[in-house]
């Protein structure tokens, strides 16, 4: 993979929100999506150009990870046709508010609500609803236009009073309420007919990266959704280039073209380019594939390494697809419930991971030479990898069963265990996967180590993704949640606040917040390892008081070297993801915000389908 130079400007990913209507860039260095596509040349060294004065030093590559290049278009769109995408899982529901939503489910909800700003190739934001934003003096004001005409799909105009109606169905919303606490967003008014004014509750210098985001970013009908919330989830209503048609759950989710939307490209041509587009669950991984190769759908959506592989021996060995391919921030592992004993004992959850050897977990994804080795949460080639973290990794949690075994046993004959069994016991844990083949396969390697240590009782289960997610959000017992150890998948490769303040940044519960002092603060219940640390609160709060991006780097720099020490969370491999397309649809790394500048690509597989068309 062609490394990112690694320019400290282009990390910024409220870059945007510091300077209106930023222009646009075709410039693939930085934090997006980027890469090279097959067959480019790729740079072996370890030298990312970074700047001498401190500047981050990237990690390895894998041989196998090849981005598809992110670059504009050279060829005139074509309106018309309709194609089917293989998802790898159902949606668990259609409101950005209130759904948990994974890639699969970004995908269908970036066709039906658009978003207030979208990210851009260089790691920033840029307009999409809002034609600019900015912030006062110490961010905590944020004042943004909306773009007029924009219309609902029902025929109601989007103005700001509309998104400060959504605002009170976003605070009780069980995904958007963590973003706002993470975010400080205290209030939304409309302070003009297309002017809004964010005011938050504390300074937040990447405020604007939140609104690239669904649970607060994506703009919904807010008196249809108050009416009927529960209804809302079966006629969801947005400003996007597709509209609602059905849903046949486990079976199909259809959209079709808004005839009314609002972007044209820089031809004239309104968008979106497609008539329809329908959605179908495939769990399976290899009937999902085999139902692109075959022609029965188009796309293919993967997460999964084996998946990639599969693919790109089908190309090469004469099958009419391409792959458009992303491996960025977004690492799979697992995560400890650190309010379950005994997983609330760092001995336990260390002991674990020094048993977990990710060359053996990787090979049992099928992602040998594909997928890099996770120390953190970024990627080597990020701008925010951090090598003192990755070398705290290595020192701590690599592979070393006797180690981890040691570790162990010193919980285990600790007569004040915290899982109350007697002295010598093994412990009990529960590894919980959903049931893909290779992911159970990976799951069995963690399970044969674990075991083979004598101390811990490894119960395997599997849960469709939908269920698996929940199950980790545990809302029966306040957020707490039942589980002990969960395979997972973390990160993004936004501005790190909009993912780490909330997940492990936020207090997960009322009562671990007044235990620790903060009886005010807002609680996160997307803080799925329930993992909660002073100084990582201090840290990731002071990194939103400043635009600073050396100061930002230094503080999650410490985030990271602390998630090191506690393990709330093991890592196994980067996820490499991909669309597996037929090769007469394009667009997916090409497509560009209203103002021209080059669109983020597909990180984390999520797919912006209104640029996406046919070809011939």
């Amino acid at each position: 993979m062609l490394k990112k130079r690694l320019l400290r400007l282009l990390a910024l990913l409220f870059a945007f929100a510091l300077v209106a209507a930023a222009c646009g860039s075709s410039d693939s260095d930085g934090g997006g999506a980027d890469g090279d596509d097959d067959g480019t040349e790729t740079d072996e060294g370890t030298d990312d150009g970074g700047d001498d004065d401190g500047g981050v030093e990237a990690g390895d590559t894998a041989e196998g990870d090849v981005d598809t290049e992110v670059e504009e278009s050279e060829d005139m769109a074509v309106q018309g046709g309709e194609i089917a995408i293989g998802l790898e899982t159902e949606l668990v529901g259609m409101r950005p508010w209130e759904d948990t939503c994974g890639s699969a489910c970004y995908n269908v909800l970036t066709t039906i609500y658009d978003k207030l700003l979208e990210s851009t190739s260089t790691g920033g934001v840029g307009p999409w609803l809002l034609e600019d934003i900015a912030p006062n003096e110490d961010f905590t004001v944020w004042v943004g236009n909306l773009r007029q005409g924009v219309m609902f799909h029902n025929g109601v105009e989007l103005t700001a009073q509309t998104l400060a109606d959504m605002f009170p169905i976003q605070q009780e919303g069980s995904q958007s309420s963590g973003q706002i606490a993470a975010s400080k967003l205290a209030s939304v008014e409309a302070t003009g007919d297309y002017e809004v004014t964010w005011t938050l509750s504390g300074s937040n210098s990447a405020f604007s990266a939140y609104l690239a985001r669904a649970q607060i970013g994506m703009v919904f009908e807010p008196a249809e959704a108050a009416a009927d919330p529960d209804g809302y989830n079966e006629n969801p209503i947005g400003t996007g280039p597709f509209q609602f048609v059905s849903r046949d759950l486990d079976n199909e989710t259809i959209v079709a073209r808004n005839p009314d939307y609002w972007f044209t490209d820089a031809n004239g041509t309104q968008l979106p380019y497609l008539d329809q587009i329908s959605f179908r669950p495939i769990p399976d991984e290899g009937t999902r594939l085999d139902s692109t190769l075959s022609g029965t759908t188009q796309v293919a959506h993967t997460l999964r390494q084996g998946t990639i592989r599969d693919g790109r021996a089908a190309r090469d060995g004469g099958d009419d697809i391409e792959l458009f391919e992303f491996q960025g921030n977004n690492v799979g592992g697992g995560m400890f419930n650190v309010l379950v004993p005994p997983f609330d004992d760092v001995r336990v959850r260390r002991g674990l991971t020094n048993m977990n050897s990710q060359e053996n977990v990787i090979e049992a994804l099928g992602g040998t030479g594909i997928s890099l080795p996770g120390t953190q949460w970024f990627s080597p080639d990020s701008p925010w990898w951090s090598q003192k973290a990755a070398d705290k990794w290595a020192e701590l949690n690599s592979f070393d069963f006797d180690g981890g075994v040691a570790s162990l046993q010193e919980y285990v004959d600790d007569p004040e265990r915290s899982d109350g069994k007697a002295v010598g016991d093994p412990i009990d844990a529960e590894l919980s996967c959903p049931p893909d083949p290779t992911l159970i396969a990976a799951m069995q390697v963690l399970e044969q180590t674990w075991t083979a240590s004598g101390l811990v009782n490894v119960e395997l289960t599997n849960f469709d993704q939908q269920t698996h997610i929940g199950y980790a959000l545990g809302s029966d017992n306040g957020f707490i949640g039942s589980h002990t150890t969960h395979c997972w998948r973390v990160a993004t490769d936004e501005d790190p606040s909009t993912f780490l303040n909330a997940a492990i940044g936020t207090p997960p519960t009322a009562e671990v917040a007044v235990a620790n002092g903060l009886p005010d603060t807002a609680v996160s219940p997307i803080n799925w390892s329930n993992y909660f640390d002073m100084e990582v609160f201090g840290w990731t709060q002071e990194a939103i008081t400043t635009d600073d991006f050396d100061e930002r780097y230094a503080l999650y720099e410490q985030v990271m070297v602390k998630l090191a020490e506690d393990v709330p969370i093991w890592f196994s491999g980067h996820t490499a993801t991909a669309f597996i397309v037929d090769s007469n649809l394009t667009g997916l790394a090409s497509w560009v915000l209203p103002d021209g500048t080059l669109g983020a690509g597909l990180p984390n597989v999520e797919g912006r389908w209104a640029q996406a068309w046919l070809q011939g």
